[in-house]
């Protein structure tokens, strides 16, 4: 069994809770440090993304011949690490974490986006393709 479909699950789950929690829980302590828009911005991210990797692990070899699927996981393997970078540093900062996490959050960004530049390699043909074909 592949690790990403537990990855991907846990993320999900982990997105719904840290979304609830900063909701009721935190409410009024990420309202009185001003950081309820980050909070809310770190459990989009979280979400998206933990949507993004069950997709990429769910598709099925044999109905996408086309798609490089060995890229669709270095992509997920990406948002994974984007969403530890982005979202948990910016949970920590609304939280009122150090301050040498603010630098941390760009590089989960990068991450994401890496992620997504993955994505649309894996619809460019193999090399062994190309070169048959010309």
């Amino acid at each position: 069994m592949q690790i990403l479909p537990l990855i991907a699950s846990i993320i999900g789950a982990s997105g719904v809770a840290m979304g609830a929690f900063g909701a009721h829980a935190l409410k009024s302590s990420l309202a009185s440090r001003e950081m309820t828009a980050v909070w809310e911005t770190a459990c989009l991210y979280h979400l998206v993304h933990a949507l993004a990797v069950l997709i990429v692990v769910l598709l099925p070899a044999s109905s996408y011949p086309s798609l490089r699927l060995p890229m669709l996981r270095r992509a997920a393997w990406c948002w994974v690490a984007g969403v530890v970078l982005f979202s948990g540093s910016l949970y920590a900062l609304a939280l009122g974490g150090p301050g040498w996490l603010g630098p941390v959050t760009p590089l989960g960004g990068l991450a994401f986006i890496a992620g997504w530049v993955l994505v649309s390699f894996a619809r460019l043909p193999a090399e062994d393709n190309r070169r048959e074909k010309a």
